[in-house]
C-alpha cells in the first residue's frame, strides 16, 4: 500500500517571486509518478502517494524536477501522514480555543532544540509563546504572525541557520492532516 505524503515547499508565489502555478505543480508531481496529488493553497502545499522512498528522497526528486522545470531553486520538505497528525495531537496550546491565524507551526529539515533558541527572552514577547516539538515549533501568536514580534525574531537567519524552515498556520496545518488522511 502506498504512503501518503504532504511536500512543503518554501517560499514560492510571494510577492510575484518564484511562481508555481499548482496545476503546473500537479503534473510535475504526477510526472515524477506520484498518484493522487492534490494541492491545497497558493503557497506550496501537495499531497501525494507514493510507493517506496522516504521523505528525503521525495523532497530531492521533487527539489530537481522543479529546478528543471520553472528554472529556481525550491526548498522542499517532504512529511509522511503519520508525522502530520502527530504534530498537530502534539499541539501544546489550546487549538480548539484558538482562532487559526493565532495559531502556526514551522516544519524544520532536522530535530531542533531549546539551546538553538535559549538566547530568545520569551518574557519580552508575551502574551506571545513558542514551544518545541519533533522537528518543529509551534508559535502562538494572538493578533496573527503578520504583526507577531516573536514570530519575526523566531525566523531570522541566526536562528535557523543549516536548516530548513516553513511556517504554515493552523488551518493548513490541520488541512494537510485531512488531506493525507483521506
Amino acid at each position: 500500500m502506498a504512503n501518503r505524503y504532504a511536500a512543503l515547499l518554501r517560499g514560492i508565489n510571494v510577492g510575484g517571486h518564484k511562481k508555481v502555478p499548482m496545476a503546473r505543480l500537479r503534473a510535475l508531481l504526477e510526472g515524477l509518478g506520484y498518484d493522487g496529488v492534490r494541492t491545497h493553497l497558493q503557497s506550496g502545499n501537495a499531497v501525494f502517494a507514493a510507493d517506496g522512498g522516504n521523505e528525503g528522497t521525495h523532497a530531492a526528486a521533487i527539489e530537481q524536477a522543479i529546478e528543471k522545470e520553472f528554472g529556481f531553486a525550491v526548498d522542499v520538505l517532504v512529511r509522511d501522514a503519520a508525522y502530520l497528525k502527530a504534530v498537530a495531537d502534539a499541539c501544546p496550546f489550546p487549538a480548539a480555543d484558538l482562532e487559526p491565524k493565532q495559531l502556526h507551526v514551522t516544519y524544520f529539515s532536522a530535530p531542533v532544540d531549546a539551546a538553538r533558541f535559549a538566547a530568545v527572552d520569551r518574557a519580552a514577547f508575551l502574551p506571545e509563546d513558542f514551544q518545541l516539538g519533533d522537528r518543529v515549533l509551534y508559535l502562538y501568536a494572538p493578533d496573527g504572525l503578520g504583526r507577531s514580534k516573536l514570530g519575526a525574531k523566531l525566523s531570522t537567519p541566526a536562528l535557523n541557520r543549516g536548516m530548513i524552515a516553513t511556517s504554515r498556520n493552523w488551518n493548513t496545518v490541520t488541512r494537510l492532516v485531512e488531506m493525507t488522511h483521506d
